[in-house]
């Protein structure tokens, strides 16, 4: 487990901090519509994405709360603990890492999961249905080595931190209202991957604070309907309740949560998805990946198509996972 305290370069510990800054919006050229994407995926922090904003979150609270050893829980694939990881070496932040199986069982190699052995991370591998335990024994070894361990997920049944994740998108949905500002652009809907529920949880508390009501869809990765909705609920109540505001009696109405292109499950995805990802690198530059926001990208096209939206303000938030575009890209190719 390396390192053993924050340091105490200011400079070094706020580098995470510094990478969350407005991201460019850019047109895309697609019929039908008036399409945009934000590119999370260039913040400048260990290959980008929307899990820099996260983790700075998670690292910030951790601080906060005076504990020294962070545990993170993904799998392979995972882009936030990537992120974590790389955070973690650079402030010296003693991590482990419980990474369990895809669905099928298998343990698969990915571009993240090397990246994050790069950096000689601890970790616990363990069964879907195992995490809770793992969770014990990474604390069991934290507390025996000295250290106050914080889960980035709460307790072992990853409950408690729903709202901390949820403030880097209320944050990053400013960020949205004050491009929109500049431009004098109105988006009417913002689309992106949803999986874990963080980014659309803070999104959906951003619009709240803000008072607007335009549509923003999750298009979930991983998770049906009636899971996902209840995780997004946990999340804004969680979001007001550590901010000390009272939540609009309206708030389930801006949850919009669309389980109709899992293509399978998480991990999963079809040549509709792999059309996708082809079409939009080719006439767009733009990479995407099968995971996350290729899967979203289809879905959002396929939505727009089934509810007859036509001629509106369409923002795609580039959620990132660069990473896991060259996983594809080298293992299928274009």
């Amino acid at each position: 487990m390396p390192g053993s305290a924050f340091r105490k370069d200011a400079a070094v510990k706020k580098s995470i901090m510094a990478a969350c800054g407005e991201t460019p919006v850019t047109p895309l050229h697609l019929p039908g519509n008036h399409f945009y994407v934000k590119r999370d995926d260039l913040l400048p922090f260990s290959l980008g994405g929307n899990k820099v904003r996260i983790a700075a979150a998670f690292l910030e609270d951790m601080e906060a709360k005076g504990a020294d050893c962070l545990i993170m829980y993904g799998n392979s694939r995972s882009n936030l603990c990537r992120v974590l990881v790389s955070a973690c070496h650079q402030e010296n932040i003693p991590c482990m890492m419980i990474c369990s199986d895809d669905p099928d069982g298998a343990r698969r190699v990915t571009a993240n999961s090397r990246l994050v052995e790069l950096f000689g991370t601890e970790i616990l591998y363990c069964a879907k249905n195992a995490i809770a335990p793992a969770v014990d024994e990474a604390f069991r070894r934290a507390k025996e080595r000295g250290y106050v361990p914080y889960y980035i997920y709460g307790n072992r049944l990853g409950e408690g931190n729903e709202g901390v994740a949820a403030r880097a998108y209320a944050k990053a949905y400013g960020e949205i209202c004050r491009e929109e500002a500049r431009t004098g652009r109105t988006f009417d809907y913002i689309f992106h991957a949803s999986g874990t529920g963080s980014t659309q949880s803070g999104l959906i508390a951003g619009q709240l604070l803000a008072g607007d009501r335009r549509r923003i869809v999750g298009i979930s990765v991983s998770r049906d309907r009636e899971r996902g909705t209840r995780i997004l609920t946990e999340g804004v109540r969680a979001f007001f309740e550590d901010a000390g505001k009272a939540l609009p009696e309206h708030f389930g109405e801006a949850i919009c949560l669309e389980d109709a292109y899992l293509a399978g499950g998480y991990g999963q995805y079809d040549d509709r998805i792999r059309k996708t990802i082809r079409r939009m690198f080719l006439e767009e530059s733009l990479p995407l990946d099968p995971t996350y926001t290729g899967k979203a990208f289809a879905g959002m096209l396929d939505y727009l198509e089934k509810h007859e939206i036509r001629d509106a303000n369409i923002l795609f938030l580039h959620t990132g996972g660069t990473p896991l575009f060259y996983d594809y890209l080298l293992s299928e190719g274009l």
